[in-house]
């Protein structure tokens, strides 16, 4: 993990500049509908990227948290290791790896883990592995930080950055399949980090290496993609380039500067992981955090179906998502699917039912919006729909609609399918996928 994570700081590097030499030498792509968006990115990189290797000498400290979204938590995965990295001046100056649990254990229980923690899992106290409790990166960053401090962090950080495992797939996509000498097989984009996992928690056992040496094919492994992409031709760091980009985009990497120059670089950028807290008119976000402990989340599907009547009195709404467990039996990863699933509405609207839940319906306000949260149980094998039925604000606009949906950080791509009945009776739908941010009046 260690020389993974640090790799994943010295491919971004590679990635900014193979873009922006790319773009220089040979121009945008011709064609290309993304392009002007590209070359933004490409500007918004190229500057973090600059001022990472214009550092006057001065080390800065980062706090690394890497997410397994094959256990989704609302920021992105469960947290299952973390590093601290310190650069200066373009370079990697350390990286010091740590095992998530371990270091709890030097954590007070000083901070009571909200609904559902104790109830599903029986964890009484927050503490850093499930810090990523909200769908906004600048909360868990935060929290992040605090519990470092409180298990005796020595450093003074500058920042916090996310990475799921999607990532993984990402470089691979691009410098793979890769073998590791001493193991058996290799690791492609498809199936690379499922078989990770097995040789983590399973195969290591029957090679004879020992639990405490089980993941140290994650540093081997994160050695070889590091040189693979330093031997990239420019048209591959192009390829890393984009794929980073799409990567950050949808908050499969998510990053929170202590410096508020840099934050607002990335914020503007849609980088930040921060939901839109100024958005005005109608809003979704879905989250799910599993609560069964196990890489279930690998194994789910999900589709989303968005109808809101605007031609009465009041607006009103109704979102069915649709889960599809494609296990058919339980296994070292999988078994039955539990979440605790929220969805995130404009403040001042009211449940009028919810189905397909598990238990009692919760609501409350976060973010500057309402959510409702209820636990959904998903055998294996099965598919279920949870559907939330609700009335929009009193004061909701429902002459100029528009509709911002947010996609929770780690989520894959999700089918979705919008219906929107005017005040007139005229009924539009839109479908598409979601894997970023995405606005009703901008759709096709």
């Amino acid at each position: 993990m260690k020389a993974f994570l640090a790799a994943f700081f010295v491919i971004v590097l590679l990635a900014a500049l193979g873009g922006y030499y790319y773009l220089t030498r040979y121009g945008s792509p011709v064609g290309t509908p993304f392009s002007s968006e590209l070359s933004g990115d490409l500007g918004t990189l190229v500057r973090l990227a600059g001022a990472f290797m214009n550092t006057n000498g001065e080390e800065r400290t980062f706090l690394v948290l890497f997410q397994n979204n094959m256990e989704l938590r609302p920021g992105g995965g469960f947290i299952g290791s973390f590093g601290i990295l310190k650069v200066k001046d373009g370079s990697v100056t350390s990286f010091a790896s740590h095992d998530v649990v371990n270091f709890d254990g030097r954590i007070p229980d000083t901070v009571p883990a909200p609904y559902p923690l104790p109830e599903t899992l029986g964890v009484k106290s927050l503490k850093l592995r499930d810090s990523n409790i909200s769908p906004d990166w600048s909360v868990n960053a935060k929290a992040a930080e605090d519990f470092y401090k409180m298990g005796k962090g020595e450093e003074e950080l500058d920042g916090v950055i996310g990475i799921t495992t999607n990532v993984l797939t990402s470089f691979l996509s691009v410098v793979g399949p890769v073998e590791v000498p001493g193991y058996p097989g290799e690791y492609d984009a498809e199936t690379g980090v499922l078989d990770l996992e097995y040789q983590v928690e399973q195969a290591f056992y029957k090679q004879g290496i020992s639990r405490g040496e089980r993941k140290s094919i994650m540093n081997l492994l994160g050695n070889i993609i590091l040189e693979r992409a330093k031997a990239l031709p420019l048209g591959g760091k192009y390829d890393l380039f984009k794929v980073v980009l799409d990567d950050l985009h949808r908050k499969d990497i998510q990053i929170s500067f202590k410096d508020e120059a840099l934050q607002e670089i990335v914020r503007a950028a849609g980088w930040s992981g921060e939901i839109d807290r100024e958005w005005g008119k109608d809003y979704l976000l879905a989250v799910d955090s599993n609560m069964n402990s196990f890489k279930t989340d690998y194994r789910m599907r999900r589709s989303m179906d968005y109808a809101i009547d605007l031609s009465g009195e009041r607006a009103k709404a109704r979102l069915t998502v649709t889960y599809e467990h494609t296990a058919k039996e339980k296994d070292f990863m999988t078994k039955d699917y539990q979440s605790f699933a929220r969805i995130y509405v404009p403040e001042g609207s009211w449940l009028e039912s919810v189905s397909g839940n598990a238990k009692p319906a919760v609501f409350g306000s976060d973010l500057g919006k309402k959510y409702f949260g209820a636990i959904v149980q998903i055998p294996l094998g099965a598919t279920r729909s949870v559907t939330w039925s609700y009335v929009l604000p009193e004061d909701f606009d429902t002459a100029d609609y528009d509709l911002l949906i947010e996609k929770q950080p780690g989520l894959n791509d999700v089918p979705v399918t919008i219906t929107v009945k005017e005040k007139d009776g005229t009924v539009t739908e839109k479908r598409f996928i979601l894997n970023r941010p995405a606005r009703w009046s901008a759709l096709e």
